[in-house]
């Protein structure tokens, strides 16, 4: 099991404060015997719908020495995720979590736009101390 990251209670009570029920922390997603652990799956039940909406949060706290860096393993996991997720045909929704610094920070240079907007990387932006849902960019 992996540890969690610096930020994955921040987001965790950012997501029940948003009304999300917390179903599973390390998802474990499986696929042809290979195991990932996403950090987050969460389900929110909208009233019009009988199914509601579940997602898988990934949280990535980019405090490494370089932004690029994190950014080439953040995206390169999301991607991951996203393919066997796909291939699942799994009602789950994924998102890459970041802090609110992060997103006004690395996430605002261009090369960070264009990965970002290729990849599709849905975005969930929170703020650590308040622990509170900022924005969610899909």
């Amino acid at each position: 099991m992996p540890a969690k990251d610096i930020y994955h209670d921040a987001v965790k009570q950012a997501l029940i404060k948003d009304g999300w029920l917390i179903v599973a922390e390390n998802y474990v997603l499986e696929y042809g015997g290979d195991q990932l652990y996403p950090d987050i799956a969460a389900e929110k039940s909208i009233a019009a719908e009988s199914q509601g909406r579940k997602i898988i949060v990934e949280v990535k706290s980019f405090l490494g020495r370089s932004f690029i860096n994190d950014l080439e393993g953040a995206v390169g996991q999301y991607i991951i995720y996203r393919n066997i997720l796909q291939a699942q045909s799994s009602e789950y929704e994924l998102y890459l979590a970041i802090a609110s610094r992060v997103y006004n920070g690395g996430f605002q240079k261009k090369i960070s736009q264009l990965i970002v907007e290729t990849n599709r990387v849905k975005l969930l932006v929170f703020d650590p101390e308040s622990e509170g849902i900022e924005r969610w960019i899909n």
